[in-house]
């Protein structure tokens, strides 16, 4: 079993699967002592992310909350603060939307995707601070809020919020020595991928064009996070990393 070479504690929302799980097990593999694990429903792969986590020889904690409810978002905070008494790093990696064009969101499709991509973020930064004596914060972004993406219409706009939003807080943060950031994909070979309708068309496209030539990985962007969260990265704040294999270049 591998030693924690810290005595760091980490919060990953949307932590068990995808992108989430590999930011979790990336974050544990560098040498973090123990990584709170949020999700929402899928209790199964929360259990293997825990596994997946011991055999690491790191200590986990799972905690079910569903973000888009501000007081299940303060219960989770006060477990942490009760069980924990500290933060280090926080990486958000929830995310929800509706893969349709703009014109064709309703209200509701609307209001989901803004508060749990972008509103949950805030929420979750302001509880935290109160645990951080010093800290890192990554939000996890994507290409879709800066680029229009076809059947993006809802998530893309809160993906630019929540980029708008750490840049505003990285400003608002420095006083008290809490650093964040955001890394943003490209196309990223996940389950959420899959919800596009023109799903293999995106995959080939993506694969023909990105200068990498492959698809995304969700241990992609964890590496990238890794970097961020990293003390080397101390001169970084306020920034959005692009890691898409070149995509974006074109």
């Amino acid at each position: 079993m591998k030693e924690p070479k810290t005595d760091k504690i980490a919060l990953v929302t949307g932590g068990t699967r995808g992108i989430g799980r590999a930011i979790s097990l990336r974050l544990a593999s560098d040498g973090v002592a123990k990584v709170i694990v949020n999700y929402v429903q899928d209790d199964k792969s929360a259990q293997i992310t825990a596994k997946q986590l011991q055999e690491l020889g790191v200590e986990s904690m799972l905690i079910k909350a569903n973000l888009v409810n501000p007081q299940e978002i303060q219960d989770m905070f006060d477990k942490i603060r009760v069980e924990c008494g500290q933060l280090d790093i926080f990486v958000h990696s929830a995310a929800m939307g509706s893969f349709k064009p703009l014109t064709k969101i309703k209200p509701n499709q609307w209001d989901i995707s803004m508060n749990i991509n972008a509103r949950s973020f805030l929420c979750c930064v302001q509880r935290c601070i109160p645990l951080m004596s010093t800290g890192v914060i990554v939000a996890v972004s994507s290409l879709g809020a800066r680029k229009a993406v076809p059947n993006y219409g809802a998530i893309g706009p809160s993906k630019a919020a929540l980029e708008a939003i750490v840049r505003q807080l990285a400003m608002e943060l420095v006083p008290q020595k809490i650093r964040i950031n955001a890394v943003s994909g490209g196309f990223v070979r996940t389950d959420s991928l899959t919800l596009f309708p023109d799903y293999e068309e995106i995959v080939n496209t993506s694969v023909r064009k990105t200068p990498a030539g492959r698809l995304g990985q969700p241990e992609d962007i964890a590496n990238a996070v890794s970097l961020l969260v990293d003390t080397d990265a101390s001169w970084i704040y306020g920034q959005t990393i692009i890691a898409d294999g070149g995509l974006s270049l074109l």
